[in-house]
């Protein structure tokens, strides 16, 4: 594993990634509610924060966006990801090579796994290629380990977010992004899982404030590192008030209630 404190990843051992891979794999719906969200510029500013440790992006956006901001923001390439537009059973097209992820300035990568999937044996052999690859360019890895597909009843339930915790560290991730399971002790159980490879949380679907505060606040107490999120700060008007009490929360170990404060 590498050890991720010692990369951009982090800040204080902690991290919060911002994630807009979203026009990809949702559609021009995730910008509905906020059409200037649409704008990938909009979302870039808003990584400026010093609460954010590296944006994530699809490799156009990162060719188009990224050198006007290589020195404010960390870099994390997905290298995988697929249109909403796909009927099939869960399956994510590799778009970017690791090579191309290091060239345009990328100090990690990350890459989807359906778990449970007709495709999961394709999908893991991707992996394998890519984090081989990454490893060459000692480039952290970070997992969206994500079980989906037609026999899986319900992604969230405790033993499923441990399993994907424990199917990133046994492919040699280096960080697994997980869906809130439901609970501290849920997310307990996936750390432990989890060994050596970090645990971030999955943002999920835009909440209120405290709701979706109070599911950071369990995941860090549960020795998770911290958050991988985007609608719920992007689909803002104000991403900075969010991210602001992100910061208490995350790197502060604030309760909800200080960050909401905090955040007025």
């Amino acid at each position: 594993m590498i050890p991720i404190d010692d990369t951009p990843l982090c800040r204080d051992g902690k991290v919060l990634i911002l994630a807009y891979d979203h026009g990809l794999e949702h559609g021009p719906v995730d910008f509905d509610e906020v059409p200037e969200s649409a704008d990938p510029e909009r979302t870039f500013e808003a990584a400026t924060h010093p609460a954010v440790t590296s944006i994530a992006v699809q490799k156009g956006i990162a060719e188009a966006y990224y050198p006007s901001y290589e020195d404010d923001l960390d870099l994390l390439m997905k290298l995988n990801g697929t249109s909403n537009l796909w009927m099939g059973e869960p399956d994510s097209a590799v778009n970017c090579t690791v090579e191309q992820a290091y060239d345009i300035g990328a100090s990690s990568v990350g890459f989807t796994l359906y778990g449970g999937s007709n495709n999961e044996i394709e999908m893991a052999e991707e992996f394998a290629t890519a984090q081989k690859d990454a490893r060459d360019y000692e480039l952290p890895v970070v997992m969206w380990s994500y079980p989906r597909g037609q026999g899986l009843k319900n992604d969230t339930a405790p033993g499923t977010i441990a399993y994907a915790a424990r199917l990133a560290l046994e492919l040699g991730a280096d960080v697994a992004k997980v869906k809130f399971p439901g609970s501290q002790s849920a997310m307990e159980q996936a750390v432990r899982m989890a060994g050596p490879t970090k645990v971030v949380m999955s943002g999920g679907s835009k909440t209120s404030d405290r709701a979706f505060l109070e599911d950071v606040k369990e995941t860090i107490d549960a020795g998770g590192k911290g958050l991988a999120v985007g609608r719920n700060v992007w689909q803002r008007e104000d991403p900075t008030r969010i991210l602001d009490a992100l910061e208490q929360v995350i790197f502060e170990e604030a309760s909800v209630d200080e960050a909401l404060a905090a955040a007025e």
